[in-house]
């Protein structure tokens, strides 16, 4: 439960409008990690058509960095969490979720390349999509550094990475070139419209007082897309994708006051009528975002308690 006090602070850092520049130098704060932890790292590219998107690798272990270096055989049954971060499709970087990277593969035992997609408004939907399709397609196919199994590797985004990662599962059907086994979605972005005209009781509940407002939201969606017809695109907003059979197995983790709480739920209970296994669990008293916190905050541990144990299923 949130206090009032808390409540009242909330509210009073909680505004509508997005001020992209501003909004970048504010993320860049992430970097001044002042409990920095050690861990081993490799940048690489990949290349999505003449454009090369950085990508970073971090190994959660230093044995797994001296296998990858020693290029042993048995690292393809290693595994692999590829990892969209969030941002509205505007903000963050791989350098801002280094903290995020690096205890997500300590947490979980895996290997984890996050990916430094383009971002609007200089590049619109699809380039940074497009961006994490071409980086997906070079892992799961086995044609990169690591060469893990592509049942091993599965997708994790939060937020604007969460509508990411979606929208590559369902983008990774339509073209049959690869499919994802899992994926992993932390509060994500799979709708359209934040304004009053949402049919999500939680954009009105929650789009307020809890940092990220409905405003904000809606604001980086019109700077996320070209025209009104991006909008009606599934790969923009996943939840109004007419068929979702298919799709990777999917945990689905959502926050007790956020406005995409009831969006990333409905779009989990649509996978499931869709004939797909699906885990939604909803972190109480958990503000958007909250995943960026350290991993001994108590809804990051609760986080990694379902991660873990999702990690570990096998569904047929």
């Amino acid at each position: 439960m949130i206090n009032q006090t808390a409540k009242k602070i909330l509210k009073a850092l909680s505004f509508d409008g997005v001020e992209v520049e501003a909004f970048r130098h504010m993320a860049d704060l992430k970097r001044l990690d002042p409990m920095k932890i050690f861990y081993k790292k490799i940048d690489e590219k990949i290349y999505n058509g003449s454009h090369a998107v950085p990508i970073r690798i971090f190994f959660p272990t230093e044995k797994s960095f001296r296998e990858s270096e020693e290029k042993k055989h048995n690292i393809q049954d290693k595994k692999m969490l590829l990892f969209i971060h969030g941002g509205g499709w505007v903000t963050e970087s791989i350098d801002n979720y280094e903290r995020i990277c690096a205890r997500l593969a300590n947490a979980t035992g895996q290997y984890v390349v996050a990916v430094e997609y383009r971002l609007a408004p200089e590049d619109k939907f699809p380039a940074g999509l497009e961006d994490c399709y071409a980086v997906a397609k070079t892992l799961y196919s086995g044609d990169f550094m690591l060469n893990i199994k592509p049942e091993n590797i599965t997708l994790i985004g939060d937020s604007a990475g969460g509508n990411l990662c979606a929208a590559l599962s369902l983008m990774a059907r339509d073209c049959g070139e690869f499919m994802p086994k899992r994926q992993i979605l932390i509060y994500p972005a799979t709708y359209n419209d934040y304004t009053e005209n949402s049919p999500f009781p939680s954009v009105k509940e929650n789009g307020t007082d809890y940092l990220l407002t409905a405003g904000k939201m809606q604001d980086y969606i019109d700077l996320y897309a070209r025209n009104k017809e991006d909008k009606k695109n599934p790969y923009f907003a996943p939840y109004i994708a007419e068929d979702l059979a298919n799709q990777p197995d999917t945990l689905i983790l959502t926050c007790e006051f956020d406005p995409l709480r009831d969006e990333g739920e409905a779009y989990g209970k649509r996978l499931k009528e869709a004939g797909n296994y699906v885990e939604i669990h909803r972190i109480k008293d958990a503000l958007h975002g909250y995943f960026a916190l350290g991993i001994k905050q108590l809804h990051v541990q609760e986080s990694f308690t379902y991660i873990n144990e999702f990690l570990k299923e096998e569904t047929l």
